[in-house]
Parts: structure tokens; sequence; C-alpha cells
């Protein structure tokens, strides 16, 4: 795979530098938990990472606009690396993108160049107004409205909006919003300057986690704004907008649950090295690392394979990569879900105390599989649009990905994948000519075996090229192809069999090939494949 960098490396490795010194000298633990008991938002910290001592939000800006136009993978490296030292931090950060982007896909030149521009020079804080109080994840059931001001001749010279927003990340302290609005031709995007009459924050939200960032109802009374402040000119473009950043939106989110469960993964691992019990350390019991360490560190090794594989795509086109962002973060923020719930385990007694973070970590993180669409809404997409992949080309999308895992090296397990992927395919079809995929709980079961599949081709891939980029060894990486090419086998013979057993007429080609995935056999050398990349993990 082949990572694209539109920074020069020796820049890259000083921004990450900065943010290694921002965490030292700014946010020591101890100011963390100050932090998260407060809930106080840090808004000279904030004001400090977007000043023009580190300008970290001009990643997020074109160069024509005076940024530095980093790459999706760029971006993705420093959403983890800002997750994993504080994920309040960095979703207010992230926030600056999102609410940018339907300006940088939607907007009209000049709206690009009046804002964008701005967003580079001044720093501005941006907040994005989507989510409504009843509409949640359904942003076609839109309540706030935008009405037509009209001149003496008709013409159309501002809009009037009403209507209330809900868990608006940076609501209270945004600079400039952009605003989701039903018009007389449909749901539209509106740039809206704070400080604008009727345009009313709510009181800041008291949160599980993430309490370092602001969250606030957005109240609108009469919000006037000019006509040239609808993006891109035209009304009717909110939801191809939305869809259209979806894909890359998602993917940071998805970082930021690889950052998160890094930050819970490394803390373990140090705890295992350090923690005696009956005379010896924790990472010498199996029982500790085969199940609270092994298990998660292959899951975000396979979260990251995916989330750069995904990063090469955006990177290579204009395609729309909804479903890619969707299976990105739908996977890695629950991955990294797991693993902080699993760190406060870790660590025991000591894990349910503040002090040692790890709690915090855990409710951090959990926010993940909830903004930007829950998981649920995620699984909802994945099944959808890959059903539709799979019965248009009459299976070759999927069967694509097995012709190339079968030219693979054995020792990854990918020729397995490829037959566990051909057992898919037919189960897949066989649900949908059933008519079983008119059932949502059978869609989510086929959502988990696409995910799983589809990661799995990804570590597969990463784990036989020769030229990736890895932090351990090639055999760890081959140790961690194998272990969870076998997490998507059970995915895909559990789910299988709960589907196709579901259909009057189970079709006897799904049984044979659920049959012939042979899931004991797969099993072989399970113990072996753990014990060998524990060991990698602590003696790092």
């Amino acid at each position: 795979m082949k990572l694209h960098r539109n920074i020069d490396p020796e820049m890259f490795q000083m921004i990450l530098d900065s943010i290694e010194k921002l965490e030292k000298e700014k946010l020591s633990t101890e100011t963390k938990l100050k932090l998260d008991f407060s809930g106080d938002y840090p808004a000279d910290l904030i004001r400090f990472i977007m000043g023009p001592e580190m300008g970290l939000h001009l990643l997020f800006i074109p160069e024509e606009f005076g940024g530095l136009g980093a790459s999706a993978y760029e971006i993705a490296v420093i959403s983890e690396r800002m997750a994993k030292m504080d994920l309040a931090i960095a979703t207010s950060f992230l926030v600056v993108c999102l609410g940018m982007d339907p300006i940088r896909v939607g907007s009209t030149p000049e709206q690009k160049d009046k804002y964008i521009s701005r967003i580079a020079e001044e720093g501005l804080m941006m907040a994005y107004g989507v989510t409504e109080p009843d509409a949640g994840s359904n942003v076609q059931a839109l309540k706030t409205k935008a009405e037509r001001v009209l001149d003496d001749s008709g013409k159309i010279v501002a809009y009037k909006i009403n209507g209330q927003k809900q868990f608006i990340t940076n609501a209270g302290v945004a600079d400039l919003f952009t605003i989701l609005a039903d018009t007389p031709e449909g749901p539209s995007f509106f740039i809206v300057e704070a400080g604008t009459e009727g345009l009313q924050p709510g009181k800041h939200e008291d949160k599980h986690g993430i309490r370092a960032s602001n969250t606030s109802p957005l109240i609108l009374e009469n919000v006037v704004v000019p006509a040239e402040n609808l993006v891109g000119g035209v009304e009717g473009q909110g939801l191809k907008q939305a869809n259209e950043v979806f894909g890359y939106t998602r993917l940071m989110v998805a970082a930021f649950g690889l950052g998160g469960g890094m930050a819970s993964l490394e803390r373990v691992i140090k705890y295992s090295k350090e923690r005696i019990q009956f005379k010896t350390p924790l990472s010498e019991k199996q029982g500790y690392t085969h199940k609270l360490i092994v298990p998660h560190a292959v899951q975000l090794e396979a979260a990251r394979a995916y989330i750069e594989e995904t990063t090469i795509k955006l990177d290579s086109s204009e395609e729309d990569r909804q479903v890619e962002g969707s299976i990105a973060k739908y996977f890695a923020t629950e991955a990294g879900d797991k693993m902080a719930n699993d760190g406060i385990q870790a660590l025991g007694g000591y894990g349910y105390m503040r002090e040692y973070e790890v709690e915090k970590i855990k409710r951090d993180v959990k926010i993940l599989t909830i903004y930007e669409g829950t998981s649920e809404i995620q699984q909802n997409i994945i099944a959808m649009f890959r059903l539709r992949s799979t019965i248009r080309s009459n299976g070759d999308f999927y069967e694509s990905f097995a012709a190339k895992l079968d030219g693979l090296p054995e020792d990854t397990d990918a020729p397995l994948l490829a037959q566990t992927i051909r057992a898919m395919n037919a189960v897949i079809i066989t649900a949908r000519n059933c008519k079983l995929t008119n059932y949502q709980y059978v869609l989510f079961l086929l959502a988990d075996m696409m995910t799983w599949c589809e990661v799995a081709n990804a570590l597969c891939l990463k784990a036989a090229d020769a030229e990736a980029e890895i932090k351990h060894s090639s055999d760890y990486m081959k140790a961690c192809a194998r272990l969870f090419v076998r997490e998507a086998i059970e995915k895909v013979y559990i789910n299988g069999l709960k589907i196709a057993q579901g259909c009057d007429q189970t079709s006897e080609d799904v049984k044979k090939k659920l049959e012939a995935l042979n899931v004991g056999l797969a099993m072989r050398d399970i113990i072996k494949d753990m014990d060998f990349i524990a060991a990698e993990l602590v003696s790092a």
C-alpha cells in the first residue's frame, strides 16, 4: 500500500513533535483529570492549538487558501495522536474540519475564498449544526426551516431561519456555524456568523465523557442570513453535501477510536509488566495477556490497516467513500470501546480509580460509537449499500476481493479468508432471494460479516506487503492477520447459519460453503499466535 503524503516528512514530524510537546507542557494527567472533573472548556488551550504558534487547523485547509493541504492519511495520523492525548480536545479540534466541510465541498468559489481563507488566517472556531432533538441521526427528519426573504422585485435577498439543534460541539464557543435547514427546495446549508441576532447557544451539557469539550443545544429564532450565505448558492443541496463528507469525517472518528483504544492498550501493557501477582508479572500470565491484551491489539491493528486502506482510496479519487467511512467508523470505534472497557478490568481496582485515567478513557471513547452516526446507523448503511453492490454485480463485488486474496501467501491465511468471503457471498445472495433482507436484524448480521471480511482483507494485504509501513515485526503482522481471519470466519459461520436457517428452504449451496469453512481446523495454532503477539508486545 502506498500511503499518500502531501506534507514534507520533516515538517510532518515537527507537527507530531509539537503535539508531544503540547501534551507534556499543557496537558499533564493531572490537568486532564482536573478538566474532566470540572467539565470546563479549555478555551485558551484550544486557541493556542489554532493560534500562530501551532496552527494545527491548517492541516484541514487546502494550500490555495493558506493551509497545509494534508492528505487523508496525514489527517488520520494526527487524529489518532490527538485522541491518544485527549479525546475531548481532539473532538473540539475535529469540529473545525467538520464545520468547514460543507463550505469545502459545496461552496461557490467566492464563498470558499471568503470563509476558508478567514478560517486559516484567523483560526476561527467552527460548529456543525445538523443534529436536532427529535431527528437524531435522521437528517431527513429536519424541522429547522429557512424561509425566503424577498425584496420588492421578488428576488431572494435573505433567509429567516427558525429551529433548534441538539448536541452541537463548540456551539457555545464557535465563531462560525454551518447550519442545515429546510428550504422550499429541500435541506440546505447556511453559513452563520456567531453573534447574529436570534442565534442563541443553550446551556452547556453535563456529559458522561469528553467533558472538556463544549456541547450545547442551539436555538435559532428569526435568524436572518444574507442569500449569499446559502452554501453553493442553490437550495436543496444539503444532504448531498453532507453525504460527500461522511466518508472523510467518519474516517477521522475511526482514527479517534484507534487512538483512544491505543491509549488504553499502552497503559495496560505497561501495567502488566509492573504488577506482580503470585511472584510473577501479569505479562507472563495467559489469563491476562490472551484475554485483556492480545485480542484488542489484533483488532486495533486490523482497524489501522483498514483506516490506511481507506485513506488511500480517499486520496486517490473523488469517488464517494461513504460505505468505507462507515465500515472504518463502526469497526474502529467499537474496537476502541472494547479495549477501553477492558483497560479498566486489566488494572483491577486501580482501573476504577480516576487517577489512573483508564476509566476516563472509557467514558470518553464511548461517544465515538454514537456521534457522527451511531454504530447501528453504520450497520444499516454498510448492509444496504454492500447488498446493493453484491446483487447488482451478481456476486462479482466480493468475488473480486476473494480473487485477489487467492494469490497472497498462505502464512497470512489470505486464501482461507478468500474461501470465507465466497461463503459470505452465497449467504448474502440467499438472504436476498429469500426476502430475509426485509428484516433489520438480518441486515445487521450481514453488516457484521461484511465489516469483518473487509477489515480482514485490508489486514491480510498489509501483512503480505513487504513495503508496508509497520510498527511491529513482519511476523507479528502475519500472526495478527491469521488471528483476525479466524474472527472473520466465526462471524461468517455463526451469522451465516442464523441467516440461512431463517429461509423456508435452506440453500444447500450456502450450507455446503459454510460447512467447508471447517471452523475447527481454522483454529489451528491459535495459542501459538497469541503467545507470539503477547511476547512481542510486552518486550517492546
